[in-house]
């Protein structure tokens, strides 16, 4: 078992897995997860492993090449850290099957980490995937009715 890090040094780690999202860098994001790490996520189910990160990130970084993440608030209760993010994104490649559209996208999303000293060892994403989906074109969706 790693020994506890300080709130201090969880924000340093999540501060850092954040700087290496925005430079969309796969590799560097994969090193940021103990090397059985897991993410749980609507868009991939559960990814295992650093390879599993890695390609996942490469796969939407080549369907969504400009995104860029904004981090509104982080929460740190060691050994947890929740990130509630904004990502703004072009869907310029194919995904889920539906080539580039030139849509952009605005996704809400928290990250719920559980660390193992300075590295993710699970990670739960929850967010719209559905409304995603809409975004893209992937799916349609009637407005309600007033």
């Amino acid at each position: 078992m790693t020994q506890a890090l300080t709130r201090a040094e969880l924000q340093a780690a999540s501060d850092r897995l954040q700087e290496v999202v925005n430079r969309r860098d796969p590799i560097a994001i994969a090193r940021c997860y103990t090397p059985d790490g897991v993410i749980e996520s609507p868009m991939f189910a559960t990814l295992r492993g650093r390879k599993a990160i890695e390609e996942a990130q490469r796969a939407f970084f080549t369907s969504f090449p400009d995104v860029a993440t904004t981090v509104n608030t982080t929460l740190v209760d060691p050994p947890h850290i929740a990130v509630f993010i904004t990502m703004h994104a072009t869907h310029v490649n194919e995904f889920f099957g539906l080539p580039g559209t030139g849509r952009h996208i605005e996704v809400r999303m928290a990250r719920l980490l559980r660390m193992d000293g300075d590295l993710v060892a699970h990670e739960a994403r929850i967010y719209d995937f559905t409304g995603l989906l809409v975004q893209v074109g992937v799916l349609r969706a009637k407005p309600a009715k007033p």
